[in-house]
């Protein structure tokens, strides 16, 4: 972005001397009485060539050597600067003149190529910086940018104060290759940010420091300051081009904190909403079995009940009370699904204990329906997590009974193919909608939101326990009515010799 002459002006001095000298050798056999103007064209014409190189101050040596070497070399009287004809000290003086315009015009068209080339290049420049920001994902990536840009283009170190959320300027993973920044550097950058002011070198204030602090302004959110290592004070036109590149990595950045506060907002959102419905639904299904204990527990201790009154309210509470502890387990093992912390611990398991005991547990629940287990009597032993796929049948058992009338049919079937344990549960009940079925396995998720029976975590469970043993789980409704579970865990089935190795 700078002038191409890059030559000394001691050497642009020698370079004039020595070609105008030259050239005045060259055309030394035009010395004469009819040749003395072709050497004006010539000398003219070098000087025109020079300029296109050379600065304002050769350029008018080179017009004035000129004007004396063709006075006193070619024009009569020869080897002297006196001129007898009228219209050759016309000439002479329109010599020079010419001489002098013709540089300085030269000169001034190379300048204004010069100044439209380095536009040119310093929009080339801005647009690039654009491209490359618009192209990067979050904040490091853009300070890479950054960082890399101002390298390139203004060979200057630079180091980036980003503000926090408490609105204190912070180190964002940059330092200056050769000094630590010390806290007189984040004093400075926090007053800069404060004030929205520039301060450091080449200002009036803070100049002792040996960096320049540029606030970062955006319209809405000034993300920080940047501190540059510049070797002397911008002029006015660089300044421009300064504030524009520094206008791209504000709004770039300014992008990043805004779209950070929106995507906080609508997880903030998202999770006021979650507690809201989470709160909802637990204070309705707690109530219940809460209510339910309370009032047998009241009408054991106030009132002289019969043993079959006893008997049947005893039977409520164990039934408010497993429905609770259920409410419970579930709230925790979700909680343990989310944190990570869960896995499978798979051991040789009988499926008709594991489904027996899982009938047991919803003995209650399930004495209106008819409950099919299908299981092949020599069906092998196979390796599952006992207490994990419990639960999973236990809400899948359970959320049939919840979602089908009385007297439907529950159907549990289990076969090995494959290396492949393969468990489908399934009703003839209503099934499920269809534009609900993917929704199915979300948390706190219910299809009847006014119904009773959970916090909608079931299902939820039902998919993360099976994927805890590397398996899957599908929903889909069956024909003519009713859904089935279909649970695909890799496993492997009994071979006796294992298992007495694993005994041992």
């Amino acid at each position: 972005m700078q002038d191409k002459v890059n030559y000394s002006p001691l050497k642009q001095y020698l370079t004039v001397i020595s070609v105008i000298s030259l050239t005045a050798l060259v055309c030394s056999p035009l010395a004469n009485q009819q040749g003395y103007h072709i050497v004006s064209f010539v000398l003219l014409f070098t000087i025109s060539i020079m300029a296109v190189f050379l600065s304002i101050g050769p350029i008018l040596l080179a017009s004035s050597l000129s004007a004396l070497l063709w006075n006193f070399f070619f024009i009569p009287p020869y080897f002297a600067l006196h001129i007898e004809k009228t219209e050759d000290k016309l000439m002479f003086v329109s010599f020079f003149i010419i001489a002098m315009i013709n540089g300085a015009l030269t000169i001034r068209i190379r300048r204004q190529e010069s100044l439209a080339r380095d536009r040119e290049e310093r929009t080339n420049t801005i647009f690039e910086l654009t491209r490359e920001l618009s192209n990067a994902n979050g904040i490091d990536e853009i300070l890479d940018v950054a960082c890399d840009d101002l390298k390139k283009y203004f060979n200057a170190r630079s180091v980036f104060f980003i503000r926090e959320r408490k609105n204190t300027p912070e180190i964002f993973e940059r330092r200056l290759e050769e000094e630590r920044l010390s806290e007189v550097n984040f004093e400075i950058a926090r007053w800069v940010n404060r004030n929205s002011t520039v301060a450091g070198r080449f200002t009036e204030f803070y100049e002792d420091t040996t960096l320049t602090y540029y606030p970062l302004s955006g319209k809405s959110v000034n993300p920080g300051v940047v501190a540059i290592e510049f070797e002397k004070a911008m002029n006015d036109d660089l300044k421009a081009f300064w504030n524009g590149y520094l206008t791209q990595i504000s709004n770039a950045l300014e992008r990043e904190h805004l779209g950070e506060l929106a995507l906080k907002a609508r997880l903030l959102g998202e999770s006021d909403k979650l507690y809201k419905t989470l709160f909802t639904s637990i204070s309705h299904e707690f109530r219940i079995p809460i209510a339910t204990i309370m009032g047998a527990s009241d009408t054991l201790l106030l009132a002289n009940s019969s043993d079959p009154d006893r008997d049947e309210l005893l039977k409520e509470i164990s039934i408010a009370s497993t429905r609770l502890n259920h409410l419970v387990e579930n709230l925790l093992n979700m909680s343990r699904l989310e944190s990570g912390k869960i896995s499978a611990k798979p051991d040789w398991c009988d499926l008709n204990d594991l489904i027996n005991r899982v009938s047991k547990l919803l003995e209650n629940e399930l004495e209106q329906f008819k409950l099919e287990i299908v299981i092949p009597a020599d069906f092998p032993l196979v390796r599952l997590d006992f207490g994990l796929m419990e639960q999973v049948f236990y809400n899948l058992f359970l959320n049939s009974s919840q979602y089908t009338a009385p007297g439907s049919i529950i159907n549990m079937e289990a076969c090995y193919n494959d290396g492949n344990l393969i468990i489908t549960v399934k009703d003839n009940g209503p099934g499920f909608p269809v534009d609900v079925i993917d929704n199915a396995f979300n948390k706190f998720f219910k299809v009847d939101t006014k119904k009773a029976g959970g916090l909608g975590l079931g299902l939820s469970i039902v998919k993360g326990f099976t994927e805890a043993h590397n398996g899957r789980v599908k929903l889909e409704n069956t024909i003519p009515s009713g859904a089935m579970f279909t649970i695909t865990i890799p496993t492997e089935i009994a071979d006796i010799n294992l298992i007495k190795s694993d005994d041992e």
